[in-house]
């Protein structure tokens, strides 16, 4: 009996080996936030709100319909790329990672990043799946280097209840808004005229993004092709300076708020401190939350719109996006297969992430009726057709926009001139891009 009892034992023992050794494990590491203790266990992903929530929702969910797949996740402080980068160096890179499509070159170039294409094919995903905008982020020399996840921008959150006042508000409850650069000066006199206020609540301080997102829309408008030679910006034209002057004019003109850094502009448009907030994609659901709620600055008065097209070249605006890409490594068929599943899983659930309030990568779900019932949407959507990403052969986008940002602060704030802040832009830009 005894030795029944052991031989059943190791036999019990062998089969939970065996099933152990089935098991995959996907270390993905992202950013995002961390919200474990909210939604360290849910998988009902629709009961999730915030990047944060959703992300770990979906990966919950992912979990409990494939048991046989672990997804070990790490959060990364955004944007996480020091990070990556040293465990590329040591070659202990995780198997997934978020990342920024502006941020793919530098790592597609040094062949640090794997092609998807093949991945992506095995998996039942189709590259024309995906939009315009959310595909031309991801593909660096024709090959999709990550699985596109989104699109997002900078847009024109408007307070209508400011506009009403300040007489911006047609009969159809839609807030008048600028066509061109006279009109934005016209009607921003008027908005403050009227109310008192700023037109404009813009990120001035301890920031680069914001100035460098506008400006790079301003000169899209112009269809003016600064980057031609993706190692070198050129800042020469008269596009570039009518796209820094326009910046600057609001400025001097008392026509946006000042001193703000990213808390104080989104805590001021929440309470009323201006008429537009320039801000992201993903402030459309707590903003338009808050709308719904009594007692409020933006009470039943919340729209939201894309930047204006101020310039008659080019309806366009500067995009970015999140996409998971898989860095360089060795991995067995059956690991690539469960990332393979994974991204399928992903962009099957493309609207969920959606409703963070970035624009869908997958083009089937802006006919979703789920999709169109979301607040504001069909006034954005646009931006998956209008929205535009550098040339592909760009580098080292994220530290060009701490120079460009400084350097369009600096003339903004009058520390500079125009022209002086321009030339120092192509000064620094390609003195980086040429010591790559």
């Amino acid at each position: 009996m005894k030795s029944i009892l052991l031989a059943t034992a190791s036999a019990a023992l062998l089969g939970m080996a065996t099933m152990a050794q089935a098991d995959t494990t996907i270390e993905l590491q992202r950013f995002f936030g961390a919200c474990d203790a909210d939604y360290g266990s849910v998988t009902d992903v629709s009961k999730a709100v915030g990047e944060c929530g959703i992300i770990t929702s979906l990966v919950n969910k992912f979990e409990a319909e494939n048991p046989g797949i672990k997804v070990n996740v790490t959060t990364v402080e955004w944007p996480g790329y020091n990070q990556l980068n040293a465990q590329l160096a040591s070659n202990a890179a995780p198997d997934v990672v978020s990342v920024h499509y502006s941020a793919i070159s530098d790592y597609s170039t040094r062949g640090l990043f794997m092609p998807l294409d093949e991945l992506l094919a095995s998996a039942g995903i189709n590259p024309d799946d995906f939009s315009d905008a959310a595909r031309g982020g991801v593909t660096k020399e024709g090959k999709m280097y990550a699985l596109p996840f989104d699109n997002w921008t900078m847009l024109f959150h408007v307070n209508l209840n400011l506009m009403k006042e300040a007489g911006l508000v047609k009969a159809d409850g839609t807030p008048v808004l600028p066509t061109s650069v006279d009109e934005f000066f016209a009607q921003g006199k008027q908005f403050k005229e009227k109310t008192g206020k700023p037109y404009l609540v813009q990120i001035y301080a301890n920031e680069t993004a914001a100035y460098m997102r506008i400006f790079y829309t301003l000169m899209m408008q112009q269809n003016y092709d600064f980057f031609k030679d993706p190692m070198k910006i050129d800042l020469s034209g008269p596009e570039a300076k009518a796209a820094l002057e326009f910046m600057k004019k609001i400025h001097d003109e008392g026509l946006s708020t000042l001193d703000m850094d990213y808390s104080a502009a989104v805590s001021g448009f929440s309470s009323g401190e201006g008429g537009i907030e320039v801000n992201g994609t993903w402030l459309i659901g707590d903003l338009d939350a808050q709308s719904k709620e009594a007692g409020n600055a933006l009470s039943g008065g919340y729209t939201v719109y894309p930047v204006p097209q101020f310039f008659p070249a080019k309806d366009a605006t500067y995009v970015d996006g999140h996409g998971w890409a898989v860095p360089r490594g060795d991995r067995d068929d059956e690991k690539m297969a469960a990332i393979g599943k994974l991204f399928k899983f992903l962009e099957t659930n493309d609207f969920e992430w959606a409703r963070t309030g970035h624009l869908p990568a997958v083009k089937a779900v802006f006919d979703m009726p789920e999709f169109k019932a979301l607040p504001h949407r069909d006034n954005i959507e646009k931006i998956s057709r209008i929205g535009q990403t550098l040339p592909d052969g760009v580098m080292r986008q994220f530290a060009l926009q701490d120079i460009v940002g400084e350097e369009l602060a600096a003339a903004i704030n009058g520390n500079k001139s125009v022209d002086e802040a321009l030339k120092r832009i192509e000064e620094r830009v390609n003195d980086l891009l040429g010591n790559l």
